[in-house]
Protein backbone atom coordinates (compact mmCIF):
# COMPACT_ATOMS: atom_id res chain seq x y z
CA UNK A 1 0.00 0.00 0.00
CA UNK A 2 1.36 3.65 -0.89
CA UNK A 3 2.05 5.54 2.13
CA UNK A 4 0.84 9.02 1.16
CA UNK A 5 2.05 11.84 2.34
CA UNK A 6 2.06 14.83 0.22
CA UNK A 7 0.40 17.74 -0.30
CA UNK A 8 -0.79 18.13 -3.76
CA UNK A 9 -2.33 16.34 -6.37
CA UNK A 10 0.77 16.35 -8.28
CA UNK A 11 2.59 14.63 -5.27
CA UNK A 12 0.17 12.20 -5.51
CA UNK A 13 -0.22 11.37 -9.10
CA UNK A 14 3.47 11.13 -9.17
CA UNK A 15 4.21 8.80 -6.56
CA UNK A 16 1.68 6.49 -7.51
CA UNK A 17 2.84 6.53 -10.75
CA UNK A 18 6.71 5.26 -9.73
CA UNK A 19 5.64 2.68 -7.34
CA UNK A 20 3.71 0.97 -9.49
CA UNK A 21 6.40 1.28 -12.64
CA UNK A 22 3.41 3.07 -14.75
CA UNK A 23 4.00 4.48 -18.33
CA UNK A 24 1.56 7.52 -18.98
CA UNK A 25 0.12 5.43 -21.63
CA UNK A 26 -0.75 2.54 -18.97
CA UNK A 27 -1.97 5.45 -16.64
CA UNK A 28 -3.85 6.32 -19.56
CA UNK A 29 -5.76 3.30 -19.99
CA UNK A 30 -6.04 2.26 -16.27
CA UNK A 31 -7.79 5.73 -15.50
CA UNK A 32 -9.29 6.71 -18.84
CA UNK A 33 -7.82 10.20 -18.56
CA UNK A 34 -5.62 11.45 -21.61
CA UNK A 35 -2.20 11.06 -21.09
CA UNK A 36 -1.73 14.52 -21.99
CA UNK A 37 -3.78 16.11 -19.46
CA UNK A 38 -1.65 13.27 -16.77
CA UNK A 39 1.25 14.97 -17.43
CA UNK A 40 0.29 18.30 -16.93
CA UNK A 41 -1.40 17.18 -13.34
CA UNK A 42 1.83 15.35 -12.78
CA UNK A 43 3.62 18.54 -13.62
CA UNK A 44 1.76 21.07 -11.33
CA UNK A 45 0.46 22.80 -14.83
CA UNK A 46 -3.60 21.94 -14.04
CA UNK A 47 -4.52 25.15 -12.45
CA UNK A 48 -7.89 23.90 -11.86
CA UNK A 49 -8.09 20.15 -12.10
CA UNK A 50 -11.63 19.29 -13.16
CA UNK A 51 -13.39 16.93 -10.46
CA UNK A 52 -14.32 14.16 -13.21
CA UNK A 53 -10.84 13.59 -14.10
CA UNK A 54 -9.88 13.46 -10.37
CA UNK A 55 -12.71 10.88 -9.89
CA UNK A 56 -11.17 8.91 -12.75
CA UNK A 57 -7.99 8.34 -10.95
CA UNK A 58 -9.11 7.89 -7.51
CA UNK A 59 -11.52 5.15 -8.61
CA UNK A 60 -8.47 3.67 -10.44
CA UNK A 61 -6.49 3.64 -7.04
CA UNK A 62 -9.27 2.35 -4.65
CA UNK A 63 -6.72 1.91 -1.76
CA UNK A 64 -5.93 5.23 -2.13
CA UNK A 65 -9.44 7.34 -3.03
CA UNK A 66 -10.27 8.70 0.26
CA UNK A 67 -6.48 10.54 0.36
CA UNK A 68 -7.08 11.55 -2.88
CA UNK A 69 -9.90 12.80 -2.16
CA UNK A 70 -9.11 14.84 0.65
CA UNK A 71 -6.10 16.19 -1.11
CA UNK A 72 -8.43 17.48 -3.68
CA UNK A 73 -10.39 19.09 -1.01
CA UNK A 74 -7.72 21.41 -0.08
CA UNK A 75 -6.96 22.42 -3.23
CA UNK A 76 -10.70 23.08 -4.82
CA UNK A 77 -12.43 26.21 -3.68
CA UNK A 78 -15.62 26.05 -6.65
CA UNK A 79 -18.89 25.66 -4.02
CA UNK A 80 -20.55 23.63 -7.54
CA UNK A 81 -17.47 20.95 -7.95
CA UNK A 82 -17.16 20.67 -4.00
CA UNK A 83 -20.91 19.70 -4.42
CA UNK A 84 -19.91 17.30 -7.13
CA UNK A 85 -17.52 16.03 -4.56
CA UNK A 86 -20.03 15.62 -1.95
CA UNK A 87 -22.33 14.09 -4.41
CA UNK A 88 -19.84 11.34 -5.38
CA UNK A 89 -19.06 10.70 -1.93
CA UNK A 90 -22.69 9.84 -0.80
CA UNK A 91 -23.25 7.07 -3.21
CA UNK A 92 -20.86 4.11 -1.84
CA UNK A 93 -20.81 3.51 1.98
CA UNK A 94 -17.13 2.91 2.14
CA UNK A 95 -16.98 6.77 1.44
CA UNK A 96 -19.41 8.10 3.68
CA UNK A 97 -16.77 9.17 6.30
CA UNK A 98 -15.64 11.47 3.77
CA UNK A 99 -19.27 13.17 3.94
CA UNK A 100 -18.52 15.53 6.72
CA UNK A 101 -15.60 16.74 5.73
CA UNK A 102 -16.60 17.54 2.21
CA UNK A 103 -19.94 19.31 3.83
CA UNK A 104 -17.13 21.04 6.15
CA UNK A 105 -15.56 22.68 3.61
CA UNK A 106 -18.19 23.61 1.39
CA UNK A 107 -19.53 25.79 4.81
CA UNK A 108 -15.62 27.05 5.11
CA UNK A 109 -15.62 28.74 1.53
CA UNK A 110 -14.91 32.56 2.17
CA UNK A 111 -16.25 32.84 -1.54
CA UNK A 112 -19.51 32.08 -0.80
CA UNK A 113 -21.86 34.00 1.68
CA UNK A 114 -22.72 31.46 4.84
CA UNK A 115 -26.74 31.73 4.26
CA UNK A 116 -25.92 30.49 0.03
CA UNK A 117 -23.40 27.98 1.67
CA UNK A 118 -26.43 26.70 4.21
CA UNK A 119 -29.40 26.93 1.92
CA UNK A 120 -27.87 24.71 -0.64
CA UNK A 121 -26.33 22.25 1.93
CA UNK A 122 -29.53 22.34 3.28
CA UNK A 123 -31.20 21.19 0.21
CA UNK A 124 -28.58 18.31 -0.63
CA UNK A 125 -29.32 16.54 2.75
CA UNK A 126 -33.13 16.94 1.97
CA UNK A 127 -32.26 14.93 -1.68
CA UNK A 128 -30.06 12.23 0.60
CA UNK A 129 -31.39 8.67 0.86
CA UNK A 130 -29.06 7.35 3.79
CA UNK A 131 -30.77 8.74 7.28
CA UNK A 132 -27.40 8.45 8.99
CA UNK A 133 -25.50 10.33 6.23
CA UNK A 134 -28.58 12.53 6.76
CA UNK A 135 -28.05 13.26 10.75
CA UNK A 136 -24.74 13.71 10.04
CA UNK A 137 -25.07 16.75 7.62
CA UNK A 138 -27.90 18.27 9.57
CA UNK A 139 -25.93 17.99 12.39
CA UNK A 140 -22.84 20.26 10.76
CA UNK A 141 -25.42 22.55 9.48
CA UNK A 142 -26.98 22.78 12.77
CA UNK A 143 -23.45 23.44 14.94
CA UNK A 144 -22.04 25.70 11.81
CA UNK A 145 -25.26 27.75 12.18
CA UNK A 146 -24.97 28.26 15.93
CA UNK A 147 -21.66 29.45 15.64
CA UNK A 148 -22.40 31.90 12.54
CA UNK A 149 -25.49 33.07 14.62
CA UNK A 150 -28.02 31.82 11.79
CA UNK A 151 -31.28 30.86 13.72
CA UNK A 152 -32.93 29.62 10.95
CA UNK A 153 -30.81 26.77 9.92
CA UNK A 154 -30.75 25.77 13.29
CA UNK A 155 -34.19 25.75 13.69
CA UNK A 156 -34.44 23.99 10.02
CA UNK A 157 -31.46 21.85 10.99
CA UNK A 158 -33.23 20.38 14.54
CA UNK A 159 -36.68 19.78 12.75
CA UNK A 160 -34.93 17.68 10.01
CA UNK A 161 -32.54 15.54 12.49
CA UNK A 162 -36.04 15.36 14.36
CA UNK A 163 -38.09 13.78 12.18
CA UNK A 164 -35.50 11.39 11.27
CA UNK A 165 -34.40 10.32 14.89
CA UNK A 166 -38.04 9.77 16.36
CA UNK A 167 -38.41 6.90 13.69
CA UNK A 168 -36.04 4.90 15.88
CA UNK A 169 -38.55 3.10 18.12
CA UNK A 170 -35.87 2.26 20.79
CA UNK A 171 -35.28 5.36 21.43
CA UNK A 172 -38.47 7.21 21.89
CA UNK A 173 -37.62 8.82 25.01
CA UNK A 174 -34.51 10.26 23.95
CA UNK A 175 -36.07 11.41 20.56
CA UNK A 176 -38.56 13.13 21.90
CA UNK A 177 -36.35 15.41 24.34
CA UNK A 178 -34.48 16.27 20.81
CA UNK A 179 -37.53 17.34 19.65
CA UNK A 180 -38.53 19.64 22.70
CA UNK A 181 -35.28 21.54 21.83
CA UNK A 182 -37.10 22.65 18.43
CA UNK A 183 -39.60 24.49 20.83
CA UNK A 184 -37.17 27.60 21.48
CA UNK A 185 -36.51 28.25 17.45
CA UNK A 186 -40.04 27.23 16.26
CA UNK A 187 -40.49 31.11 15.12
CA UNK A 188 -38.16 30.58 12.73
CA UNK A 189 -39.89 28.08 11.22
CA UNK A 190 -42.01 28.02 8.42
CA UNK A 191 -46.04 27.55 8.93
CA UNK A 192 -46.24 24.50 7.30
CA UNK A 193 -42.83 23.15 9.43
CA UNK A 194 -44.56 24.58 12.68
CA UNK A 195 -47.95 22.13 11.32
CA UNK A 196 -45.59 19.12 11.13
CA UNK A 197 -43.49 19.63 14.45
CA UNK A 198 -46.24 20.27 16.57
CA UNK A 199 -48.56 17.04 15.42
CA UNK A 200 -45.77 14.87 14.73
CA UNK A 201 -44.53 15.62 18.21
CA UNK A 202 -48.00 15.65 19.75
CA UNK A 203 -48.15 12.01 18.57
CA UNK A 204 -44.80 11.10 19.87
CA UNK A 205 -45.83 12.54 22.72
CA UNK A 206 -49.04 10.04 23.35
CA UNK A 207 -46.47 7.02 22.10
CA UNK A 208 -44.35 7.80 25.39
CA UNK A 209 -47.65 8.15 27.28
CA UNK A 210 -46.79 11.95 28.28
CA UNK A 211 -50.31 12.72 27.84
CA UNK A 212 -50.57 17.08 29.12
CA UNK A 213 -47.63 17.06 26.56
CA UNK A 214 -49.74 15.71 23.80
CA UNK A 215 -52.47 17.88 23.79
CA UNK A 216 -50.20 20.75 24.26
CA UNK A 217 -48.79 20.29 20.92
CA UNK A 218 -51.71 19.19 19.53
CA UNK A 219 -53.39 22.72 20.82
CA UNK A 220 -50.31 24.56 19.37
CA UNK A 221 -50.90 22.98 15.85
CA UNK A 222 -54.44 23.41 15.59
CA UNK A 223 -54.85 27.18 14.92
CA UNK A 224 -52.45 27.19 12.03
CA UNK A 225 -53.77 24.12 9.66
CA UNK A 226 -57.36 24.82 8.63
CA UNK A 227 -57.33 21.34 6.38
CA UNK A 228 -58.54 17.88 7.71
CA UNK A 229 -55.22 16.58 6.31
CA UNK A 230 -54.24 12.89 7.82
CA UNK A 231 -51.93 14.32 10.06
CA UNK A 232 -54.08 16.85 11.81
CA UNK A 233 -56.37 14.00 12.16
CA UNK A 234 -54.17 11.29 14.04
CA UNK A 235 -52.88 14.20 16.19
CA UNK A 236 -56.40 15.32 17.31
CA UNK A 237 -57.67 11.11 17.97
CA UNK A 238 -54.31 11.25 20.13
CA UNK A 239 -54.95 14.47 21.70
CA UNK A 240 -58.59 12.65 22.48
CA UNK A 241 -57.37 9.55 23.59
CA UNK A 242 -54.54 11.37 25.84
CA UNK A 243 -57.87 13.15 27.53
CA UNK A 244 -59.24 9.83 27.95
CA UNK A 245 -56.12 8.37 29.59
CA UNK A 246 -56.52 11.49 32.06
CA UNK A 247 -59.89 10.56 32.37
CA UNK A 248 -61.22 14.11 31.38
CA UNK A 249 -64.21 12.25 29.52
CA UNK A 250 -65.91 15.43 29.20
CA UNK A 251 -63.52 16.80 26.74
CA UNK A 252 -63.35 13.38 25.18
CA UNK A 253 -66.55 13.53 24.33
CA UNK A 254 -66.58 17.35 22.98
CA UNK A 255 -63.46 16.83 20.82
CA UNK A 256 -65.05 13.86 19.26
CA UNK A 257 -68.40 15.74 18.31
CA UNK A 258 -65.46 17.79 16.24
CA UNK A 259 -63.54 14.71 15.14
CA UNK A 260 -65.84 12.91 13.57
CA UNK A 261 -66.67 15.41 11.40
CA UNK A 262 -63.20 15.33 9.97
CA UNK A 263 -62.75 14.42 6.51
CA UNK A 264 -60.93 11.64 6.37
CA UNK A 265 -61.41 7.75 5.66
CA UNK A 266 -60.66 6.23 8.86
CA UNK A 267 -62.33 8.59 11.43
CA UNK A 268 -65.43 6.82 11.20
CA UNK A 269 -64.17 3.37 12.56
CA UNK A 270 -61.76 5.01 15.00
CA UNK A 271 -64.57 7.48 16.38
CA UNK A 272 -66.85 4.28 16.97
CA UNK A 273 -63.98 2.48 18.79
CA UNK A 274 -63.20 5.63 20.90
CA UNK A 275 -66.62 6.14 22.19
CA UNK A 276 -66.01 2.22 23.31
CA UNK A 277 -63.34 2.67 25.21
CA UNK A 278 -64.92 6.27 26.81
CA UNK A 279 -67.30 3.58 27.88
CA UNK A 280 -65.02 0.85 28.87
CA UNK A 281 -62.98 3.52 30.91
CA UNK A 282 -66.02 5.05 32.84
CA UNK A 283 -66.84 1.22 33.94
CA UNK A 284 -70.18 1.33 32.12
CA UNK A 285 -69.32 -2.41 31.12
CA UNK A 286 -73.03 -2.94 30.12
CA UNK A 287 -72.95 -0.70 27.31
CA UNK A 288 -68.99 -1.14 26.65
CA UNK A 289 -68.77 -4.76 26.26
CA UNK A 290 -71.89 -5.47 22.91
CA UNK A 291 -70.39 -2.18 21.39
CA UNK A 292 -67.00 -3.85 21.61
CA UNK A 293 -67.69 -7.36 20.58
CA UNK A 294 -69.79 -5.99 17.77
CA UNK A 295 -66.32 -4.04 16.63
CA UNK A 296 -64.11 -6.37 16.96
CA UNK A 297 -66.41 -8.78 14.38
CA UNK A 298 -67.08 -5.72 11.81
CA UNK A 299 -64.67 -3.17 11.86
CA UNK A 300 -61.04 -3.44 10.07
CA UNK A 301 -58.21 -5.98 11.10
CA UNK A 302 -55.81 -3.12 12.03
CA UNK A 303 -58.37 -1.80 15.03
CA UNK A 304 -59.26 -5.72 15.97
CA UNK A 305 -56.42 -6.05 18.23
CA UNK A 306 -56.66 -2.34 20.03
CA UNK A 307 -60.69 -3.53 20.81
CA UNK A 308 -59.22 -7.36 21.71
CA UNK A 309 -56.84 -5.55 24.38
CA UNK A 310 -59.41 -2.81 25.91
CA UNK A 311 -61.88 -6.33 26.03
CA UNK A 312 -59.20 -8.43 27.52
CA UNK A 313 -58.38 -5.38 30.53
CA UNK A 314 -62.28 -5.61 31.13
CA UNK A 315 -63.00 -9.27 31.37
CA UNK A 316 -59.49 -9.74 34.03
CA UNK A 317 -61.76 -6.79 35.72
CA UNK A 318 -64.43 -8.81 35.78
CA UNK A 319 -63.32 -12.04 36.68
CA UNK A 320 -65.03 -13.88 32.87
CA UNK A 321 -62.46 -15.85 32.53
CA UNK A 322 -64.70 -17.54 29.69
CA UNK A 323 -64.61 -14.81 27.96
CA UNK A 324 -61.22 -14.16 28.32
CA UNK A 325 -60.03 -17.71 26.73
CA UNK A 326 -62.46 -16.77 23.59
CA UNK A 327 -60.49 -13.61 23.01
CA UNK A 328 -57.10 -15.34 22.90
CA UNK A 329 -57.93 -18.03 20.84
CA UNK A 330 -58.39 -15.55 18.73
CA UNK A 331 -54.71 -14.72 18.50
CA UNK A 332 -53.45 -15.56 14.85
CA UNK A 333 -56.27 -13.48 13.17
CA UNK A 334 -55.82 -10.63 15.36
CA UNK A 335 -52.13 -10.49 16.14
CA UNK A 336 -50.09 -8.41 13.26
CA UNK A 337 -47.30 -9.87 11.40
CA UNK A 338 -45.25 -6.68 11.15
CA UNK A 339 -46.07 -4.02 13.73
CA UNK A 340 -44.67 -1.02 12.65
CA UNK A 341 -46.00 1.62 15.41
CA UNK A 342 -44.94 2.00 18.85
CA UNK A 343 -48.72 1.51 20.38
CA UNK A 344 -48.89 -1.58 18.09
CA UNK A 345 -45.81 -3.15 19.88
CA UNK A 346 -47.16 -1.68 23.07
CA UNK A 347 -50.63 -3.81 22.07
CA UNK A 348 -49.05 -6.95 21.27
CA UNK A 349 -47.32 -6.65 24.32
CA UNK A 350 -50.03 -6.43 26.45
CA UNK A 351 -51.58 -9.38 24.18
CA UNK A 352 -49.04 -11.69 25.35
CA UNK A 353 -48.89 -10.54 28.58
CA UNK A 354 -52.80 -11.05 29.47
CA UNK A 355 -52.22 -14.74 27.99
CA UNK A 356 -49.38 -15.15 29.90
CA UNK A 357 -51.25 -13.99 33.55
CA UNK A 358 -54.30 -16.12 32.28
CA UNK A 359 -52.18 -19.42 31.49
CA UNK A 360 -50.34 -19.23 35.00
CA UNK A 361 -53.64 -18.94 36.71
CA UNK A 362 -54.39 -22.06 34.68
CA UNK A 363 -51.22 -23.78 35.95
CA UNK A 364 -49.47 -24.00 32.32
CA UNK A 365 -46.22 -23.03 33.36
CA UNK A 366 -43.98 -23.36 30.49
CA UNK A 367 -46.94 -21.78 28.37
CA UNK A 368 -47.29 -18.93 30.67
CA UNK A 369 -43.08 -18.19 30.68
CA UNK A 370 -43.34 -18.30 27.05
CA UNK A 371 -46.37 -15.78 26.62
CA UNK A 372 -44.45 -13.34 29.41
CA UNK A 373 -41.28 -13.51 27.30
CA UNK A 374 -43.02 -12.85 24.16
CA UNK A 375 -44.50 -9.86 25.93
CA UNK A 376 -41.22 -8.59 27.27
CA UNK A 377 -39.53 -8.79 23.63
CA UNK A 378 -42.57 -6.42 22.13
CA UNK A 379 -41.81 -4.49 25.02
CA UNK A 380 -38.46 -4.04 24.35
CA UNK A 381 -38.97 -3.37 20.67
CA UNK A 382 -40.36 -0.11 22.08
CA UNK A 383 -38.22 0.02 25.09
CA UNK A 384 -41.59 0.14 27.39
CA UNK A 385 -39.66 -0.14 30.66
CA UNK A 386 -43.37 0.48 32.57
CA UNK A 387 -44.73 -2.12 30.73
CA UNK A 388 -41.34 -4.77 31.01
CA UNK A 389 -41.80 -3.94 35.05
CA UNK A 390 -45.48 -4.69 35.23
CA UNK A 391 -44.71 -8.31 33.30
CA UNK A 392 -41.98 -8.47 36.15
CA UNK A 393 -44.15 -7.62 39.04
CA UNK A 394 -46.54 -10.15 37.71
CA UNK A 395 -44.36 -13.11 37.62
CA UNK A 396 -43.09 -11.98 41.42
CA UNK A 397 -46.67 -11.55 42.46
CA UNK A 398 -47.42 -15.67 40.72
CA UNK A 399 -44.06 -16.71 42.35
CA UNK A 400 -44.96 -15.28 46.22
CA UNK A 401 -48.47 -16.78 45.17
CA UNK A 402 -47.52 -20.47 44.75
CA UNK A 403 -44.26 -20.43 46.74
CA UNK A 404 -42.82 -21.46 44.47
CA UNK A 405 -39.19 -21.17 42.62
CA UNK A 406 -38.75 -20.66 38.64
CA UNK A 407 -36.74 -23.25 37.33
CA UNK A 408 -33.19 -22.05 35.75
CA UNK A 409 -35.06 -22.68 32.05
CA UNK A 410 -37.36 -19.96 32.76
CA UNK A 411 -35.11 -17.57 34.10
CA UNK A 412 -33.17 -17.85 31.07
CA UNK A 413 -35.71 -17.22 28.87
CA UNK A 414 -37.06 -14.30 30.60
CA UNK A 415 -33.62 -12.70 30.81
CA UNK A 416 -32.99 -13.01 27.29
CA UNK A 417 -36.53 -11.55 26.33
CA UNK A 418 -36.24 -8.92 28.84
CA UNK A 419 -32.11 -7.98 27.91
Amino acid sequence: MVDIKYKTISDIISQLRKEKNLTYAELEELTGVSRSVLNRIERGETKRLEFKNLKSIAIAFPSQYSEIMECYLQEENRINTLFEVLEEVTTCEKNFLLVPKVAGRILELHTVETEESLQRLFGFARTVSNDSLKISLYSLIIKFSRERGVPHYVAKGLLQKYLIERNDLKQLEESFRMGQEVLYYTDFLSREEKIIFYFRMALHAKNINKYNECIELCELGLPLETEDTELKTRAYLAMINSFSHQKNYEAVEKHLDIYEKMKNEFVVESAKITRAFTKARKREYDVAIPMLRKYLGELGKEYRLHIADELLEIYFQIGDIESIAEILEKEEELLPEHPRTPHKYTTVGRFHRFKGFYQLSKGLLDEGIESYAKSLESFGRVNALEEKEKCMQDLLTFHIKVSKSLEVKHIIKLKEAYE
